[in-house]
């Protein structure tokens, strides 16, 4: 399955017929490059479904055979299906329900953002795009619709105030090298060290892969290694970016999860959910990336009131990180949600079309631009499908990311002295001692006995997202009295987007 994911191109819309060999395009750059960069409604649809035809399609048959096998060795496991079997290190048997609490807890602030990104993309689509219907899932600027940041530029409210991407002040700081990539890693490892935590020098000396090598191919997505007890390392193909920077920081996080667990016996040296360990990494992101603490450590200058950071700075930053972690939350939750009833029988192998585009309106509000049929697998266009990953960590992830984040703020003294989204635990001892005890158990204890050891709570909870993103939500709610626009979409729209024959 992986094979036919990994070597899928598609022909480009200016040449629909084509030599796949030598001009057939890859997913990573070449489409995303034409999905991020255009506007032509007509040729995001063409490259939405082709992607779509050399993947999903030819892998739903191989597809309902894995589920098969996988089924059969969960149950000789004792598992009643694969669904039991992934659930397991999750340790509750509400973990589901509990998961789409979650997402109701967080869907009035997802149907306000769904409603503002509509709105401005009917302005852009305005004879496509219908006003109290799903958005079609092919003019988001990414293949999945799971990000919305590539929109930024259109849904940015303010365009005139600062966006916050300090990339050229890094590049007058850091030099385009390996001297320079270090640099930011120096940086960013002495933001743990203010904290009290560990120094980790090691995980980006000699051994480190820092910048891309010119004289081979490497896989190139940044990743953070534990490789034996006093040898842990990041890869990275590092450019000297704000997106990089922030990267560095969460991977660090990762090598300072592996070092703080170290003492655990082998099969406790893990996060303690398979959330854990994104949420860990995106935490610090979370404090790294406020405009509050580029301005502390001397990368933004300007944009500032007598307050600080300007209203409409911040409005501008709240709306670049709801693109991409309030509107990801129900693609996370669907990409199992949906795997779950395949693997226990709930979804009738014949309608697995039907299902999954129900789902995805359900969810995300999104439908697709062109019919579908029972021979398309749309699932199986995402690389976690075929590639037999679970997917509810990240979801995980997100809510806990958030919840660490308000505990942290909260014993630095940060918050509730100030907005949540101002908060940055920079140089706080406090916050590196509650945060270093969360890290050394590792696995040793059930997730929510070690949530209620830490931060006081023994189950994930997203009021702290929605704490975090109230100015927009806020803004949101009056940008739509204002337009007069509506909000929510038609639950059964979908029909008509599904043969089923």
């Amino acid at each position: 399955m992986t094979d036919i994911y990994s070597t899928a191109k598609i022909c480009p819309y200016a040449k629909k017929s084509c030599d796949l060999e030598t001009e057939g395009l890859d997913l990573d750059p070449h489409i995303q490059e034409v999905l991020i960069n255009s506007h032509d409604y007509d040729e995001l649809a063409y490259v939405w479904t082709a992607w779509r035809n050399a993947t999903g399609r030819k892998l739903r048959g191989i597809y309902n055979k894995f589920v098969d096998l996988g089924n059969e060795g969960a149950k000789l496991n004792n598992f009643d299906s694969l669904k039991g079997l992934w659930l397991k290190d999750y340790e509750s048997p509400s973990f589901q329900k509990d998961c789409e609490e979650l997402l109701n807890q967080v869907k009035p602030l997802y149907d306000e953002l769904h409603a503002y990104t509509r709105f401005k993309l009917g302005e852009r689509y305005p004879e496509k795009i219908k006003k109290d219907e799903p958005i079609p899932a092919h003019v988001f600027g990414n293949m999945w619709a799971q990000s919305w940041e590539h929109l930024n530029d259109l849904l940015v409210p303010f365009p005139n105030a600062s966006m916050f991407d300090v990339s050229e002040q890094l590049k007058k700081r850091y030099s385009q090298d390996l001297k320079g990539v270090k640099g930011m890693f120096e940086t960013a490892n002495e933001f743990f060290v203010s904290m009290g935590l560990i120094d980790m020098n090691v995980a980006f000396g000699s051994k480190a892969l820092l910048v891309k090598p010119k004289e081979k191919e490497v896989v190139c997505h940044a990743s953070a290694w534990d490789i034996a007890k006093d040898d842990v390392r990041v890869k990275m193909c590092t450019k000297v970016n704000e997106e990089d920077f922030i990267t560095i920081h969460h991977e660090l996080g990762h090598i300072q999860y592996y070092m703080n667990y170290r003492h655990q016996p082998a099969t406790f040296r893990e996060g303690a959910n398979p959330g854990f360990h994104e949420a860990i990494g995106d935490v610090i992101s979370l404090s790294v990336g406020t405009p509050k603490h580029m301005k502390t450590i001397g990368l933004v200058e300007n944009d500032t009131d007598a307050a600080g950071i300007s209203r409409e700075s911040t409005l501008n930053y709240l709306m670049q990180m709801g693109l991409q972690k309030i509107v990801f939350l129900p693609f996370a939750f669907l990409i199992d949600a949906y795997r779950w009833q395949m693997f226990d029988g709930s979804i009738d192998r014949s309608n697995l079309t039907y299902y999954w585009v129900k789902m995805r309106s359900e969810f995300q509000g999104v439908i697709p631009p062109v019919i579908r049929d029972e021979e398309d697998f749309d699932a199986g266009s995402k690389f976690h499908i075929p590639d037999d990953t679970p997917y509810i960590a990240y979801f995980v992830s997100h809510i806990l990311q958030f919840q660490f984040y308000k505990a942290l703020c909260i014993t630095a003294k940060e918050y509730p002295a100030q907005p949540l989204h101002e908060c940055d635990f920079y140089q706080n001892k406090d916050a590196g001692a509650q945060f270093k005890k969360l890290l050394e158990a590792g696995a040793s204890k059930n997730w929510q006995v070690i949530l209620q050891e830490t931060i006081g709570e023994n189950k994930m909870d997203a009021s702290a997202i929605l704490e975090y993103f109230a100015p927009l939500h806020e803004y949101l709610k009056e940008y739509r009295a204002e337009m007069n626009y509506p909000i929510g979409w038609s639950k059964d729209s979908f029909e008509a987007l599904v043969n089923r024959g």
